[in-house]
């Protein structure tokens, strides 16, 4: 191989790389979650509501109803702090917001981490189709990985 064809080769991986390094995931990447959706099952219906994304802000709400009434809600944010993104999570019980930082995205499908909090340490979201969220949390309990898997179905935004 001549020397002008390795140097074109080197400087094509290394512009791949330059480029993958730049690559940086954005809020307006996960509007196919956008939407309301609903689990119902097991006698409560749980639904799930998420705003339009804008450049840095993607808010939602969760809230779960067993015979009529609310057992439990959860104010939700994924944000865009300058540093990356983040899902921010507030939990209708007395428990502060939790953050969990932004692990990896596919085309449609995002993972947050948090391995410092108890559970959940991990929460995934994944469009099935395009009436399917399907999303999971999971984590470590008693020493092992533990997790809930929540399928869930476009419905029409009251």
């Amino acid at each position: 191989m001549n020397d002008l064809l390795k140097l074109c080769l080197v400087l094509f991986v290394f512009a791949g790389f330059l480029f993958a390094q730049d690559a940086k995931p954005t809020i307006n990447g996960l509007s196919w979650m956008s939407g309301c959706w609903e689990l119902n099952g097991g006698g409560s219906i749980t639904t799930e509501r998420w705003a339009k994304p804008t450049e840095n802000l993607m808010m939602g709400a969760s809230q779960t109803v067993r015979n009529g009434k609310t057992v439990s809600f959860e104010f939700l944010r994924i944000a865009d702090n300058g540093q990356g993104l983040a899902y921010i999570a507030k939990p209708s019980t007395a428990q502060t917001e939790t953050p969990f930082a932004f692990a990896k995205m596919g085309e449609k499908e995002v993972v947050f981490e948090n391995l410092k909090h108890d559970f959940p340490q991990r929460i995934m979201y994944r469009a099935e189709k395009p009436d399917a969220l399907f999303a999971r949390i999971e984590g470590m309990q008693n020493g092992k990985l533990d997790g809930m898997d929540i399928p869930m179905k476009r419905v029409k935004c009251d």
